[in-house]
């Protein structure tokens, strides 16, 4: 970044939360198990067997939460909904369960705060999943039902819906890789996931934007910048290629082209997408959207040639780790001289400047609204005796990924808003609570908020519209 200035007068400051991480109240008035309720009971599949069933307390604690939201200055707050609550094992609604979130809607709108509701962070009805879960393409005509439920009960408040979060994450990390809820190690069953998932998306815009022409809806992907350690290495390309289609292309192309890539196809010939797509799907899957969602935390140097040292994005595991793309010569993520957070990813705000424009170039262009959904670090946090956490990593990593983002703006990219992930430490998925990335320390023994270094940085910025 250059000279710091003020972010355009609409930008949007926030920060992203998710049900399952933060909740807890795991079974109180009617939630059921969810899939991360069942694989957290697996042996080996979360750090030191950690789940969610008391988390961040929020059920309980949401009102103070989101007086802290108010104090931060934060202006939108990004939150999902669980379908374990609000229609338990995926059955008939629950009062209770949607009760609970026209509260925090209530609670947020009375401070000024713009609600941004995800429908789907990762939490399915386990009793779905007991029927095939999202390899089962029953599941995505069940999720346009329970989107039509959340909006009946919210959609007189709440303008921006997101249909998924991640859904990379929730098929190929998920039923492929076998490092997510729920756990499985099944190529078709993953590729049959994320056709899947899409297919849920199309069928849940497509039912909103008739129930409310007005509604912004979108979808929020984890994206990277995949680059070849070596650019004039064939092999080096190709594995960026791979990885690109992988995280980036599978979901993109049918969300804004109608098709998937030809030459992901072809790297997936044989493996049984092909059976799950019927006449039709890729014209909903397409059904325009208003807005795009970019989670980015890194982007990856890329090889085939084996390195000493290899960089895994995904949480720890007893299970043996699986490419979810056929690698038969293996790819390879090499770290370079760059920053680490405690995560073992690699800091490159530039990245994000060069992610956003190429979306915006080859995808959004000016018709669709680029958000900036998730971008966090996790740091081994130390308590000083006095109780606060004086975070200067995080702190610099948020100024440096706003700065990216301020690059990108001045570049031509109209961006419109950031959301930090996370508001708090939480449950990180497969590593328990081990991992923290809030803003606001967690004290996971009483749940005591402590406003983190970082957080009042943020609040700063806020504040000066500027760096």
């Amino acid at each position: 970044m250059t000279v710091p200035h003020p972010f355009p007068a609409d930008f949007l400051f926030g920060a992203a939360t998710a049900a399952y991480q933060i909740e807890g109240a795991a079974h109180e008035d009617g939630r059921t198990d969810s899939i991360w309720d069942a694989f957290a009971r697996l042996p080996g599949a979360v750090v030191d067997g950690h789940d969610g069933e008391v988390a961040c307390d929020h059920y309980h604690r949401y009102e103070s939460d989101v007086a802290m939201m108010a104090d931060l200055g934060l202006q939108t707050y990004r939150f999902s909904t669980s379908w374990s609550r609000i229609r338990p094992d995926g059955g008939p609604v629950n009062p209770k369960g949607l009760d609970f979130y026209s509260r925090l809607v209530d609670s947020l709108l009375e401070k000024n705060i713009k609600p941004w509701l995800t429908l789907y962070h990762w939490d399915l009805p386990q009793a779905l999943e007991e029927k095939g879960g999202w390899a089962n393409r029953d599941t995505a005509l069940r999720f346009a039902e329970y989107a039509v439920d959340v909006h009946a009960a919210l959609g007189d408040r709440v303008e921006n819906f997101t249909t998924l979060n991640e859904p990379w994450c929730s098929s190929f990390l998920s039923y492929i890789g076998g490092e997510h809820a729920p756990g499985r190690q099944d190529t078709e069953a993953g590729l049959a996931a994320g056709h899947h998932l899409l297919l849920a998306h199309g069928l849940a815009v497509r039912e909103l934007r008739a129930l409310d022409p007005n509604l912004g809806l979108g979808i929020t992907l984890n994206l990277t910048v995949a680059d070849p350690v070596d650019p004039a290495d064939e092999g080096d390309v190709d594995a960026a290629r791979r990885i690109d289609g992988q995280f980036n292309r599978f979901f993109l192309d049918p969300i804004f082209r109608g098709e998937y890539p030809a030459d992901v196809l072809d790297d997936l010939a044989g493996l049984g997408l092909e059976k799950y797509i019927e006449p039709g799907d890729l014209d909903i899957i397409s059904t325009p959207i208003d807005a795009l969602g970019v989670n980015y935390y890194h982007g990856e140097a890329l090889t085939v040639h084996p390195v000493e040292q290899e960089m895994s994005t995904a949480a720890p595991s007893e299970r043996p780790k699986r490419s979810p793309f056929p690698a038969p010569e293996g790819i390879y993520w090499k770290l370079r001289d760059l920053p680490l957070t405690a995560m073992g990813w690699e800091v490159q705000p530039e990245g994000l400047t060069r992610l956003l424009h190429r979306i915006n170039d080859e995808y959004t262009g000016s018709t669709v609204k680029l958000y900036v959904t998730e971008n966090g670090a996790a740091y081994d946090d130390v308590v000083a005796p006095d109780g606060a956490v004086h975070d200067a990593q995080r702190a610099e990593f948020l100024r440096l990924h706003l700065g990216a983002i301020q690059d990108a703006i001045d570049e031509g990219v109209d961006v419109y808003g950031y959301f930090y992930w996370s508001l708090m430490d939480n449950y990180e998925w497969a590593w328990g609570y081990h991992k923290r990335f809030g803003i606001v320390r967690v004290d996971y023994d009483t749940q005591q908020r402590t406003l983190k270094d970082s957080a009042l940085e943020y609040q700063r910025i806020i504040a000066n519209r500027s760096l």
